[in-house]
């Protein structure tokens, strides 16, 4: 834990690039503008031709970072999720009341993001967007289960078994703590598409986040085993 807080390169597993973008400016540039290019035109009509039109660069020299544009969706979900963690980590990192701690990680996982200046190549927020937008492209394919064995999931389960201790830790005898966890990650993606584009279906909005959902379903399904309360 300690090692996480104190490493502020957000580590995405190796096999699914060719190169590290982290570890050149070209590479660095090519995460940038395909935040900010698959952001403005979408997933399905981002492809390498127009991100090296964007960063005065050849298709070609994309390629020798990411052998497809799946592979770069892999890579930018799985930079978010591991961001997500050390976020989660470092707000819940020696905190005693193991109420609050939970619905400080479930705040993390599901608030509406804001920038973080720390990495000055990512714009958070737009990656924020992709995530709800396009997160499940990176999964929903013939070829999951073979990248699952590859590890290319790795960081996004890591997180849903963190948030998933925590809710064990409050309610040992709760029986479905790996399903909650999850349903609470997947589900605030979901209530942030709905209220940018189906308001009439969701409740959250101007006044109700789906912070104040997730964390309400928690507080009425678990029962802690003390007599803590938020």
């Amino acid at each position: 834990m300690i090692n996480l807080l104190s490493n502020l390169k957000i580590a995405v597993p190796d096999k699914i690039f060719i190169k590290d973008p982290e570890s050149s400016d070209l590479g660095k540039r090519i995460i940038e503008h395909s935040i900010l290019l698959i952001d403005e035109i979408g997933f399905d009509s981002f492809t390498f031709k127009k991100l090296g039109s964007k960063i005065g660069s050849n298709e070609s020299s994309i390629y020798r970072y990411f052998e497809s544009k799946h592979k770069l969706l892999l890579y930018l979900t799985s930079w978010y999720w591991a961001w997500i963690e050390y976020q989660l980590v470092f707000a819940t990192y020696n905190m005693p009341d193991k109420t609050e701690q939970l619905f400080k990680a479930i705040e993390v996982v599901t608030k509406t993001i804001e920038q973080d200046v720390t990495f000055t190549h990512i714009n958070e927020v737009k990656l924020h967007r992709i995530i709800i937008n396009e997160y499940s492209k990176s999964y929903l394919t013939k070829e999951v289960d073979s990248e699952n064995k590859e590890g290319y999931f790795v960081v996004y389960k890591r997180l849903i078994r963190r948030l998933s201790d925590m809710i064990a830790n409050i309610d040992p005898d709760y029986k479905f703590p790996l399903s909650l966890a999850s349903t609470i990650v997947e589900g605030a993606l979901h209530q942030h598409f709905l209220k940018e584009h189906f308001s009439s279906i969701t409740d959250c909005g101007e006044k109700i986040t789906p912070t104040d959902y997730f964390s309400n379903l928690a507080l009425t399904i678990l029962k802690p085993t003390t007599d803590e309360s938020r």
